[in-house]
């Protein structure tokens, strides 16, 4: 029988949960939004069939390779390629071309890449603008596994519908079956699309400032922060880019109202693009 909780989780327990991850592993939960938080936890209490989040603890403190998959759990790994259809027309449109009016390269930061459909939306739409060879690509997230997961580029074969559909939204130049091949279930991305891709493990919250770029890509990270933890990653996403260069977040998030608010100005609303006008 399945022994899931039958009481609502406190936020005692949840603090405590939070605490000895941050005393035992040096990651930092407590600024997370705390519905989320509590959701994605009762959902490791259900899977692992674990009846209190003191059993939760018990088991992170005493078997540190179970972390790996906590953190899995934990952290949102919900993505699809050329996501948000009218975001890609924008960039390849608007956006990159700008860019390249001014500089012979384009450095790129995905941070919170999760599996990598994002980063291999960007190569094929960089490659299809043919300058994909004056694009260095950095792509980050907190989880290693997730990491692993899309370096390897590979997908499974019934998500490929969905993501043949996006990439005709927005405007794909070809068909997307012409950069993967098939094997069983699964879709293999063209391994070459990423050759100039750097994978990199990096924490948003505790990490940071590792580089500057002229195009940051943060989308549908920053709402399972607070806001005070949300006001903090905005400054060092403003931080990691060059003056004139933008900034993407998530559909259902803003910057209107943080510290750095006024260093940007806003080239689309509706696709969350803004552009860094003050150090």
């Amino acid at each position: 029988m399945n022994q899931v909780p039958e009481k609502e989780i406190e936020i005692a327990e949840l603090r405590k949960l939070t605490q000895v991850i941050k005393d035992k592993y040096d990651f930092e939960f407590k600024d997370y939004a705390m519905s989320s938080f509590k959701r994605r936890i009762k959902r490791i209490l259900e899977l692992y069939k674990f009846k209190t989040v003191d059993k939760l603890v018990e088991v992170l403190e005493s078997t540190p390779e179970f972390f790996e998959e906590f953190l899995s759990e934990i952290t949102v790994n919900v993505t699809e390629m050329f996501r948000d259809p009218t975001f890609w027309k924008v960039l390849r449109e608007q956006i990159i071309p700008n860019i390249l009016l001014n500089h012979d390269k384009i450095s790129i930061w995905h941070a919170g890449c999760s599996s990598g459909e994002e980063v291999f939306s960007m190569a094929i739409m960089l490659r299809e603008m043919e300058v994909l060879d004056k694009a260095k690509i950095i792509a980050t997230d907190i989880d290693t596994a997730i990491i692993n997961k899309a370096k390897l580029g590979t997908y499974s074969l019934k998500n490929m519908d969905l993501n043949s559909k996006n990439y005709e939204k927005a405007m794909g130049k070809a068909t997307l079956q012409k950069y993967y091949q098939e094997s069983g279930n699964e879709a293999i991305l063209d391994k070459s699309l990423v050759q100039n891709v750097s994978y990199r493990r990096h924490d948003l919250v505790k990490g940071g400032v590792f580089s500057k770029f002229d195009l940051v890509l943060c989308r549908n990270v920053m709402i399972y922060f607070n806001q005070s933890l949300q006001n903090d990653v905005l400054i060092k996403l403003h931080e990691s880019l060059f003056k004139y260069g933008y900034l993407v977040i998530g559909s259902k998030e803003s910057l209107i109202w943080c510290d750095i608010s006024n260093k940007f100005i806003v080239v689309n609303n509706e696709e969350k693009i803004y552009k860094k006008v003050k150090d």
